[in-house]
């Protein structure tokens, strides 16, 4: 691995290497400060969704986990898209594999199941969708099914909650959840709600019913950002995943920004988004790897589900 000097240098020694490469670096919402500061985009799924599409960079340096490159690549196949670190990947990805999902729709064949996704799943997942969705337009997408497909929603149970208590539609869950967001607990909003008994609560969907029921607003990380600069409260209590303060620290200035914990620390990170660092940023531009790549065969079958999301949210 290349070490850079100092900080000045490693940030210089990007983008350099950016408009060299003629890249486009993307930051999810939980990425480090550093990360998000040098981003050309920091957003959640859906933004970042929309970016990998219209951009005519091409390089796309994604500085997020391994799902969210990988629906980059789906939707630029032509491009080359890079992940500072390989491993960097998502237990919601994992607790629904392809396989996995396969065998149970041929099992449950007569439901003849509209799968509607969660972006965060894996190419494999994607290939066997109706359709995408993020957090941001989950309710959108599940209004637009026809009243009498049966839907297997995939593979968050409590964004699928969520979506349900909005919409009043009956979905089958799939059994999979967030390890950073099921950390938060009543308790431990509770606990901090003694602390700052003033202070409102936003919460992403993917927290559990017990937490969402505790929250002034559930929303996207996305819309988060609208709702911290919109409260009169100046004390928000934020419960999602660490990173997202420091965006919202500087779209939402003057206000103070409260990391939700959890029952084993003040605040909740997520080990893969923060496996990224601006070491291996600047390393992966340098030697365009670690790459995604994908079998042609499952990324168009993936596109397709992904590119329905992106026309039905518009």
């Amino acid at each position: 691995m290349v070490t850079i000097a100092s900080p000045i240098d490693l940030e210089s020694e990007i983008r350099r290497l950016k408009a060299e490469r003629n890249a486009i670096i993307l930051a999810h919402n939980y990425q480090v400060g550093p990360i998000q500061d040098i981003a050309d985009y920091v957003g959640d799924s859906l933004g970042l969704s929309y970016k990998a599409k219209e951009t005519e960079a091409e390089v796309i340096a994604f500085c997020g986990v391994h799902f969210m490159a990988e629906t980059a690549k789906i939707i630029n196949p032509q491009k080359t898209v890079v992940l500072p670190d390989k491993d960097a990947g998502c237990s919601l990805e994992e607790s629904c594999p392809g396989p996995a999902l396969a065998k149970y729709l041929e099992e449950h064949a007569e439901k003849n199941y509209y799968v509607i996704a969660y972006i965060n799943c894996s190419a494999a997942v994607k290939a066997l969708s109706d359709v995408i969705c993020t957090s941001g337009n989950a309710v959108k997408i599940v209004e637009s099914v026809p009243q009498d497909r049966n839907i297997l929603f995939v593979p968050d149970q409590n964004l699928g909650a969520w979506v349900m208590e909005k919409t009043g539609r009956k979905m089958d869950l799939w059994q999979g959840a967030c390890y950073v967001h099921v950390e938060f607990t009543r308790d431990s909003i509770h606990g901090i709600k003694e602390d700052h008994p003033d202070a409102v609560v936003v919460a992403h969907p993917e927290c559990t019913y017990a937490v969402r029921m505790l929250a002034d607003e559930v929303c996207s990380t996305e819309k988060m950002v609208h709702f911290c600069r919109d409260t009169p409260s100046r004390d928000i209590i934020v419960v999602t995943e660490s990173g997202m303060l420091h965006r919202l620290r500087k779209e939402a200035p003057g206000k103070n920004l409260i990391a939700g914990p959890t029952d084993r620390c003040s605040c909740s990170d997520c080990r893969f988004m923060k496996m990224n660092t601006m070491e291996k940023l600047h390393d992966c531009l340098l030697h365009l790897k670690p790459e995604i790549t994908l079998d042609e065969e499952t990324r168009k079958r993936a596109e397709a589900p992904i590119l329905r999301m992106l026309e039905l949210s518009k």
